[in-house]
Parts: structure tokens; C-alpha cells; sequence
């Protein structure tokens, strides 16, 4: 089948036949076409495609979906880098199979969103994406959201959201912002090198690993930056941490002006040249997971740092 613009489709299956019976089929015409061809799914769907597919595989960039789908931001991102890779000219196609078990409700929500942005940060192009869904393990709630992130389902019609709307929907169900808390650091113009400070210090007291510790600072202290940029001029950084996260809420005190709200804020990457745009987007790559509540009279951004396993 020839496609000119960006595919982005759902396959539901219930059995490695019908798995199979689609992926393979994708694959196998990407490769006649000259396509790169990525497969992103689990190990037991790789051996499938591999023993399927027999020599053509070898065609095929086959990646462990466990080691691909870790934090939504980061995972576009490793998707934009592909497809840099490959060059203006070149079509790229993907069975993309994001990993869902073991997602709080919060995390599932923001892979739910993760598929609604990929119609909007591959718009343009002419890429092909078939993410499958596996109805014998996944529970009915994802599987029917499918039908909303996917402009098409390989067998049914889908019932498209807008990518807009769809993440409002999200941010409806964003938890609360924090109280005061003993950790608290506040900051206004002049003070960010004392905010760095306490956050090393919070971040190492928790037992987060030097690497994250780094990577934590720089990301709050992006959004502190914002924050005294667009914000108002001064804030409050609020910690915490329990048994998954160490959290770090940026709270501002309201905008200077009322400026409209970017649409998509940090979720899909600026152009190089562009003069701003990069910061929530950096953020966002540094952080495991982000809320952004974004507010004329007074926002609160909260990045998650997964701790690690015990």
C-alpha cells in the first residue's frame, strides 16, 4: 500500500497469529520500498519477526521495547534522533509496542498522552507507524484509548481525539499542587546558586545516584530560570520524595502579562535555530516524568526523578 503522508495506526491483536498477520506484512513492504525499518517491541514478538521474516530480518533495527520505552519524553526524543538518522529522503516505519505493565495511573496517563503527541511531532512527514496493542494482557481502559490516540486502527474505525484535547484531558488529572514542606527553597532573581545548592544537597540526602543528582539540578534549575523569566520574578521550589520519586515542584507567583500558552509546552523539540523553546524541552529529556501546570496568575511545573531500586 503507498502512503505519501504520516500513518500513525493501532493494531489490536489477541494471539501471535494475528500479531504476525499485520507486523509481518508492514515490515516486509517497508523493506521492498527502501524504508528504514525499525521494530520496537518485546522480546517474544522479536523471535516471532525474526523466524518469520528469516533473512529479511536482518534488514530490520530491532530494539527490546523494555529498553526503548522508558520515560515518554525521552523515548520521543530517541525517536526524532532515528529518524534524523536517516535522513530528509528516506521513510521511516515502526512497530512500536510501548510497555505498560507495571504503570501507575499516572504514568499510564502519560503514555496514553506520549501516543496522542506522536501525531502531532511527526505531522509533515512521511513516516508509518504501527503501535500494537496486545488485548490477552492489557486492560480494556488502554486498549480502548487506542481508538482516541490512533487516527486509525487496522481493523475498525477509530474514534480520533484531537492531540489538543486529548492532553487537556490529562491535565484535568494532574495531581494537586504541594503544600509547604520543611524542604522548601525559595528563590527571586539573584538566588539561583543557592537554590542548586540545596537541591544537590536534598537530592544526595535521598540517596539519589550522581548522575540523576546532576540531571535534577539542571532541569529545576531550568525551570527556575523560566520561572523568574516569565514568572514573576520569584518563587518556591517544593521537595519531596517517597518510595518511587524524588519530586520537585517549581511554583511561580504569576506572569507579567497574559500571553497565550504555547500549545504542546516542552513535549515536542524546538527547531535548532529557533531563538527560544529549547528549555521545557530540555527539561523534559532530563526528567523521568513532568506535570505542567501553566497559569498566568501562578504556574507550578513538578519533575519526577525515579529513585532507584533498593
Amino acid at each position: 500500500m503507498t502512503r505519501t503522508r504520516f500513518v500513525h495506526q493501532a493494531l489490536r491483536y489477541g494471539s501471535d497469529t494475528e500479531f504476525l498477520a499485520d507486523t509481518a506484512g508492514f515490515v516486509t513492504e517497508g523493506l521492498d520500498a527502501g524504508d528504514a525499518v525499525l521494530a520496537v517491541v518485546s522480546p517474544h514478538n522479536i523471535t516471532l519477526l525474526v523466524e518469520t521474516l528469516g533473512d529479511r530480518s536482518r534488514g530490520v533495527e530491532f530494539v527490546d521495547a523494555h529498553d526503548w520505552y522508558d520515560y515518554p519524553s525521552r523515548t520521543l526524543g530517541r525517536y526524532h534522533a532515528y529518524c534524523d538518522r536517516q535522513g530528509t529522503g528516506r521513510r521511516v516505519r515502526v512497530v512500536g509496542e510501548p510497555v505498560w505493565a507495571g504503570r501507575d495511573a499516572f504514568e499510564t496517563r502519560e503514555w496514553m498522552r506520549y501516543e496522542s503527541l506522536l501525531n502531532v511531532a511527526f505531522a509533515g512527514t512521511g513516516h508509518w507507524i504501527l503501535c500494537p496493542y496486545d488485548t490477552r494482557t492489557l486492560p480494556s481502559d488502554i486498549v480502548r484509548t487506542a481508538a482516541r490516540t490512533h487516527p486509525e486502527l487496522t481493523d475498525a474505525a477509530a474514534d480520533f481525539t484531537d492531540p489538543a484535547d486529548f492532553g487537556a484531558e490529562c491535565d484535568a488529572l494532574r495531581p494537586a499542587r504541594l503544600p509547604a514542606g520543611p524542604d522548601d527553597l525559595p528563590f527571586a532573581r539573584g538566588g539561583s546558586a543557592a537554590v542548586r545548592r540545596g537541591l544537590a544537597a536534598y537530592a544526595r540526602r535521598v540517596g539519589l545516584p550522581e548522575q540523576r543528582t546532576y540531571d535534577l539540578v539542571a532541569a529545576v534549575h531550568e525551570s527556575v530560570v523560566n520561572a523568574l523569566r516569565h514568572g514573576g520574578g520569584r518563587g518556591v521550589v517544593r521537595l519531596r520524595s517517597d518510595p518511587e520519586y524524588v519530586i520537585c515542584e517549581i511554583r511561580d507567583e504569576g506572569a507579567h502579562s497574559s500571553a497565550p500558552r504555547p500549545p504542546f509546552p516542552g513535549h515536542l523539540p524546538p527547531e535548532p535555530r529557533a531563538p527560544g523553546g529549547h528549555g521545557m524541552w530540555l527539561v523534559r529529556q532530563l526528567t523521568d516524568l513532568v506535570s505542567a501546570d501553566l497559569d498566568p496568575s501562578g504556574s507550578a511545573v513538578r519533575l519526577y526523578f525515579r529513585r532507584p531500586v533498593a
